[in-house]
């Protein structure tokens, strides 16, 4: 507010989580912290400097008072509009993105007045928040891209990321009188078509020695291809007998080989028939005559 008064009748009352700055002639006279003031020579000597005042304010003068919320404001929100292109040791050329909130308070409310909010009726957080954010984009894609790290390991070190980045950005914003208090990176992660072929890739290492696997599913199929063969007519009695003979084909050589005196079965040539044994032939009988 801005008015004209004497000092005889001029109070200033400043609540809890505010700050008060009083505005002679377009210079800061003075900043308030919470409490009530009497605005009289011996509390404002800023203000008797600036109009050469030394026995009190006896005329009425024009002055402004600025209120400055000073509570934190929590739950700001950060986020990269662009994926970020980083160099990965393990993936090569990477394009992540991050977000994450962050809090801040006004610290010093002459230096918010002089950076940003001028004599503007209202000034709001909103109206810093892009700036903000900038700078946090800024310095956390410097500091990940210094920081050497895989992107594998990126969720094992989010706290790190945090307690690394937000002192950066509570320097420079700290230039415009403002403090950042708490900052937190909440997630990196890739775009979705880069995040389909990272499922892919751990799918197949997962699965580990493919042709091992490969078997495996073919042993786990062959109950319910039987299932099958049994519920399913005559194409499916035809599937069934062609398993059996496979199957018997199987049985009957590792038989062979377990019987004593025989030679296994692979070691007889393919394709060729062998002529079974013939007993002795019989010994005449003698005729009678």
């Amino acid at each position: 507010w801005s008015s004209d008064v004497c000092s005889s009748d001029l109070s200033l009352i400043v609540r809890e989580s505010q700050m008060a700055v009083f505005v002679y002639r377009g210079q800061v006279a003075d900043v308030f912290e919470p409490g009530h003031y009497k605005l009289a020579t011996a509390n404002m000597p800023i203000m008797t400097t600036l109009q050469h005042w030394t026995h009190g304010f006896n005329s009425p003068f024009k002055s402004e008072v600025y209120y400055f919320n000073t509570r934190q404001y929590t739950d700001l929100k950060w986020g990269t509009p662009n994926p970020i292109t980083l160099r990965d040791r393990e993936f090569g050329v990477l394009r992540v993105r991050a977000f994450g909130s962050y809090s801040m308070r006004v610290a010093d409310p002459e230096k918010v007045m002089k950076e940003l909010s001028g004599t503007e009726e209202r000034y709001s957080v909103k109206q810093i928040e892009n700036q903000v954010r900038a700078a946090i984009i800024t310095r956390f894609t410097d500091h990940v891209a210094q920081s050497n790290l895989p992107f594998l390991d990126f969720a094992a070190n989010l706290n790190e990321f945090s307690d690394n980045v937000k002192p950066v950005i509570a320097e420079e914003i700290s230039k415009l009188g403002l403090n950042i208090e708490t900052f937190y990176v909440q997630n990196v992660s890739l775009p979705p078509e880069v995040e389909k072929l990272l499922d892919k890739r751990a799918g197949m290492a997962a699965l580990g020695d493919i042709d091992q696997y490969a078997k495996f599913q073919m042993a786990e199929s062959i109950p319910e291809a039987a299932r099958s063969a049994g519920d399913s007519g005559m194409t499916g009695a035809g599937l069934g007998a062609g398993m059996g003979m496979a199957m018997g084909h199987a049985m009957g050589n590792m038989m062979g080989g377990m019987m004593p005196g025989q030679a296994p079965a692979h070691a007889q040539p393919h394709g060729v028939a062998q002529a079974p044994a013939q007993a002795p032939a019989a010994a005449a009988e003698p005729k009678v005559m």
